[in-house]
């Protein structure tokens, strides 16, 4: 194989020099329009790149490849605005790999087979390339297998770019060849980052009193180049202009739409997060998931139809009013629809949240069912069958029933599995709210029913 050849000079090098040839002559440049704040600010190495610490920290996971010489194919999976087009340039550019873009929005097979074939030229003169593939989960199963040979043999080093959570999105088979690392939302302090950015390429400050800078950061959600637009915008006022609080803020700028679909990974997260903080006792969290999934689009009545599931999976009888209080509320929005039927459903959000809590119910019936389906077709016993004929008589049904009403405590103490299976308990009630007395009193009947002779 021949050495390796530098990379390019730039991103739009003559194909000629690229493959060792003599470069053809350059056609003037046209003169450049305006670029954008946060293409102007994009970061020209990997340690300018921020809130990503835990790769291209001095510790990260694509340092350590780098050091080590050995860049594999990667899937960058992050919200929008996280840095991960900008990190695959930069990959190219510091393992000396010829950097080429698709988007899979706009590309299809023709554009594939293309890039592979110049990948194959530049790999015989010793140049390899990063094919850097945005939105990568848009391409259909097909397109994606597409990949697997050129991945395999070396012929690019992939990194592909999604929003979406790869083990839904993407193939098994590219996935086992490829090594997903997760870009995190920028936290405060790197957003507070690229806002400095910003007024030192701006020559100024921001507007901003302090408490409009924070709205400023809570309005971008964790994208960096949403609020280098934003930024952007301020920036673009008159010299002089008094510096805003956070009213004056919203009425110049629109509040972006929290990220949330509700066919994908974030539907699925924020109903966990909303389960999760109800069973944990927490109201107050689960107000905000609540709030966040219907600010999201969310069907109140998908919620209705979770909260009355929650009621009787996790609330259960330690407080027997919660689920006819979640149909209550239910149909209580279906009457009032929105908004005003939404805070029935809070109502019942902060009733479950405040609840005692027990699954001993849902335990119960899990086991019941198992053991349903493992004792398969046994009769009940023959005392508690009814006996309409003469010939069920003779046959012993209803022979010894002891009705409960007429024993001493209307409780009489007879077996009411089938015969010759042994007694079991399924339900257990905890010590807590009214599954607390319901324990005392099965423990009582359980006493009275060893003394009288039950199993």
């Amino acid at each position: 194989m021949p050495p390796r050849r530098p990379p390019p000079a730039a991103a739009d090098a003559p194909a000629e020099d690229l493959f060792g040839g003599p470069p053809a002559p350059r056609p003037p440049r046209e003169p450049e329009g305006p670029r954008p704040l946060a293409d102007r600010l994009r970061p020209r190495a990997l340690e300018d790149v921020v809130g990503q610490d835990h790769l291209v920290g001095e510790q990260g996971a694509l340092t350590g490849m780098l050091a080590r010489g050995s860049l594999a194919s990667l899937i960058l999976w992050g919200p929008p605005g996280t840095g991960k087009t900008t990190i695959a340039r930069l990959l190219a550019e510091r393992a000396g790999l010829v950097f080429i873009s698709l988007s899979a929005v706009f590309s299809g097979v023709a554009d594939l087979k293309r890039a592979f074939d110049e990948a194959r030229l530049r790999r015989r003169a010793g140049q390899g390339t990063l094919l850097f593939v945005d939105e990568i989960h848009r391409f259909n199963r097909a397109q994606q297998d597409g990949f697997l040979p050129v991945v395999e043999d070396g012929t690019v080093t992939l990194v592909g770019a999604t929003t979406e959570n790869p083990s839904f999105a993407l193939n098994g088979a590219l996935l086992s060849r490829c090594q997903v690392l997760v870009l995190r939302r920028l936290d405060d302090a790197a957003l507070e980052r690229l806002l400095a950015r910003a007024e030192a390429e701006g020559e100024r400050a921001l507007p901003l009193d302090a408490a409009a800078r924070a709205t400023l950061r809570a309005m971008a959600d964790g994208d960096g180049r949403y609020l280098l637009n934003l930024a952007e915008q301020l920036l673009a006022l008159p010299a002089g202009t008094a510096p805003m609080d956070p009213a004056a803020l919203a009425e110049l700028l629109a509040r972006r739409a929290a990220l949330y679909d509700k066919d994908r990974e974030e539907h699925y997260n924020l109903i966990s997060a909303l389960h999760k903080s109800l069973r944990g006792s927490d109201p107050d969290a689960a107000l905000y998931w609540f709030a966040r999934m219907l600010q999201g689009g969310e069907d109140p009545r998908y919620l209705a139809r979770r909260l009355t599931r929650f009621a009787a999976e996790d609330v259960g009888m330690a407080d027997p009013r919660a689920l006819p209080l979640a149909i209550a509320a239910w149909e209580t929005y279906e009457r009032l629809g929105s908004p005003e039927g939404e805070l029935a459903l809070a109502q019942l959000v902060v009733h479950l949240g405040t609840a005692p809590k027990s699954n001993a119910v849902y335990v119960a019936w899990g086991q019941a069912q198992r053991a349903a389906k493992e004792t398969g077709s046994l009769m009940p016993p023959a005392h508690i069958l009814n006996a309409p004929t003469k010939l069920m008589q003779q046959l012993g049904y209803g022979a010894g029933y002891a009705y409960d009403h007429d024993e001493a405590e209307g409780f009489s103490g007879a077996n009411y599995f089938p015969d010759g299976m042994p007694r079991r308990q399924f339900y257990r009630p905890t010590g807590r709210g009214a599954e607390a007395a319901i324990g005392e009193r099965l423990r009582h009947w359980a006493a009275l029913r060893a003394k009288r002779g039950g199993d």
